[in-house]
């Protein structure tokens, strides 16, 4: 299962891990995900989703039709 955000795209940077003596390894950043489901009124069915949390705050901002509308318009999903 991929580490990516549904509506956002979202997902893992590379980095490197600095110890005291500073020798550096290779090590990933992953977005803070949850799995979500979410009710569509205008559909009448739930959706479940893997969203970010910046995703999730977006949505409860807006609303999750708006929000699958903006993302679907700008062609995220």
């Amino acid at each position: 299962m991929s580490k990516v955000c549904d509506l956002t795209g979202k997902k893992a940077l590379k980095g490197n891990r600095v110890s005291h003596s500073n020798v550096k390894t290779k090590r990933r950043f992953y977005p803070n995900l949850h799995v979500k489901r979410f009710y569509i009124p205008e559909e009448d069915r739930w959706v479940t989703l893997k969203v970010s949390s910046a995703a999730l705050r977006t949505i409860n901002k807006k609303g999750i039709s708006a929000c699958l509308k903006d993302f679907e318009k700008n062609g995220k999903i």
